[in-house]
């Protein structure tokens, strides 16, 4: 039995071993040995009967930064006028790819932020841009945010309908320390001054962050976990005295940092509980972008499951600890320094994408916030063009098909050792949508469901199915696939087929029609070598999804 992702319900599964021993000496390449004895040599099983999780329903975030054109890594300077100071707001490709999402949640941040002091209508200094200085943190003074940009920023958000969140400066007013951390209070008081502006502006923030990878051992520097939680009750007591009257105000959010688990319990026990909303954390877990071995990791089930044990322990954090803050991925570009071209930013990279996203969702993670947007070799779009990379249709893909409730899911069989299984009730439609990832680039596997309850899935159906273990769709039904491949079968290629077709932008920059093809339910799901397969199942409609 082949445990893949992480869908919880591997003991409900115990009874299949006999039906599998049975099965495994025979070959398996058809997937299905006898349909009418309901013996199958591989199957994705999908526990219905409730969810083990539930996400936000705005669960895809992309995350714009604030790195200036001179930020280079390894040689190549890949963020070109990708910055939150210079972006071209005034591009329809831009607006288009953001609208499509209706809504995308976007967070503003990352490890500059921490080094920009925002304009204010009675400040006495000039409002200076970053410049670049090998000898300061992250190779660059302070910046300055100028008011003016933030309108431009603030009408462009709300005329493509994103929902935003700030990362706040939270090194201001602090004293550099012996060993490389930073002492003393959080000097809020500019921080404020942007909240109170964007406030009285009418401008909508969905969550305000304080500071980006300053928990645990830091990057750049750290601020222990006493004095942050002590400065993350004076964002909430800034916040709700500036947003006083609002029926709803807006979120606080922190760390914004790499998961440590001692740290992260301090800050939970020492915040007042009423203090934090959500718990961010951020993921790099490919290592640098120079990785000439990236693609071997993004390939291989075991590098991917690792990362299952941060979910885990966050989950397990809040669980215990009481607090009401829920678990968000703030950041995550996989591969850190601005990613490896034609690695992070091709087809390839669907793989590490939307397994991180279905793993995550599995640990209740709210958001996953992918870095970035626009920006680096990890951007969701490209730098110059703002055309789709392959993880922009991915993404968008999730957004429409996968639903707020997790499914349990595991595969069962001899084959699907290299495929990943996640499912979700489907959103704002009857039945299920499966994900399906063939990290492999030889098998084509064909992959049966079944389900380990006994429930009718759909209105169909006799009375009988209902006490079936595995599902008896009949030919009547269909379901709707997606198959996601590379052009020309090329894992590097910056182009994705879906369903053989190039995801391409019309000459007016307008996002393609995502269709899928309709295929007999009772059919098992044929997924081809490096393939990703979303595929929404109507008529399979368990008590979790009703």
């Amino acid at each position: 039995m082949s445990r893949i992702g992480s869908g919880g319900v591997l003991p409900r599964l115990l009874g299949y071993c006999l039906l599998l021993c049975l099965a495994g000496h025979v070959g398996a390449h058809s997937g299905i040995l006898d349909a009418e004895a309901g013996v199958y040599s591989n199957a994705v099983v999908i526990d219905g009967t409730a969810p083990i999780a539930v996400t936000d329903e705005d669960f895809i975030c992309a995350t714009l930064d604030w790195w200036p054109p001179e930020k280079c890594d390894y040689g190549t300077c890949s963020w070109g006028m990708a910055s939150m100071l210079n972006l071209d707001l005034s591009s329809p490709i831009l607006l288009n790819v953001i609208k499509a999402f209706s809504p995308l949640k976007l967070r503003l941040g990352g490890s500059l932020q921490d080094k920009v002091i925002y304009e204010t209508l009675d400040s006495k200094q000039p409002c200076t841009p970053f410049a670049y200085n090998a000898s300061e943190m992250f190779s660059f003074t302070e910046g300055c945010l100028p008011l003016a940009r933030w309108d431009e920023l603030n009408e462009f958000f709300q005329k493509a309908g994103a929902i935003i969140i700030f990362g706040l400066n939270a090194l201001n007013g602090r004293v550099k320390q012996s060993d490389g951390s930073v002492g003393g209070p959080w000097n809020y008081t500019n921080a404020a001054s942007l909240i109170r502006y964007t406030v009285n502006k009418g401008y909508t923030i969905f969550g305000w962050e304080l500071g980006n990878e300053l928990s645990g051992s830091g990057v750049g520097t750290k601020v222990d976990a006493d004095q942050y939680s002590a400065d993350v009750v004076n964002l909430k007591l800034i916040v709700d005295d500036i947003y006083q009257g609002f029926p709803v105000k807006p979120l606080v959010l922190a760390p914004g940092g790499f998961f440590d688990a001692a740290w992260f319990a301090d800050l939970v026990d020492k915040a007042k509980p009423n203090s934090l909303d959500v718990l961010t954390h951020h993921i790099y877990n490919l290592g640098p972008g120079v990785d000439k071995h990236l693609v071997e990791k993004i390939l291989d089930p075991t590098y991917l499951d690792g990362e299952a044990s941060v979910f885990r322990d966050l989950q397990g954090l809040i669980r215990i600890s009481g607090t009401k803050a829920t678990g968000w991925v703030g950041e995550a570009g996989g591969a850190y320094n601005s990613g490896h071209h034609l690695v992070t930013d091709a087809f390839v990279f669907s793989f590490w994408y939307l397994d991180q996203l279905g793993m995550s969702a599995t640990y209740d993670t709210k958001t996953y916030c992918r870095q970035s947007l626009v920006g680096g070799n990890y951007g969701l779009l490209n730098t110059t063009t703002f055309h789709p990379n392959p993880d922009y249709y991915s993404a968008l893909l999730w957004h429409r098909l996968m639903g707020t409730r997790v499914l349990g899911t595991n595969l069962i069989g001899r084959e699907p050792s290299l495929i990943r299984a996640y499912a979700h009730c489907a959103k704002e439609s009857e039945g299920v949508t499966l994900l399906l990832i063939n990290l492999s680039g030889n098998t084509t596997t064909q992959l049966p469901i079944i389900s380990p309850t006994s429930y009718s899935l759909g209105r169909k159906h006799h009375p009988g199915a209902a006490r079936s273990k595995i599902p008896s769709l009949s030919a009547e039904d269909t379901r709707e696939e997606y198959h996601l491949t590379a052009k020309d079968g090329d894992l590097h290629s910056q182009t994705m087929l879906l369903n053989g077709n190039a995801l391409e932008l019309d000459a007016d920059g307008n996002i393609p029609t995502l269709d899928p093809i309709k295929v007999d339910a009772s059919r098992p799901i044929t997924i081809a070598p490096f393939s990703i397969i979303f595929a929404h199942i109507p008529s399979f409609r368990p008590p979790a999804c009703r």
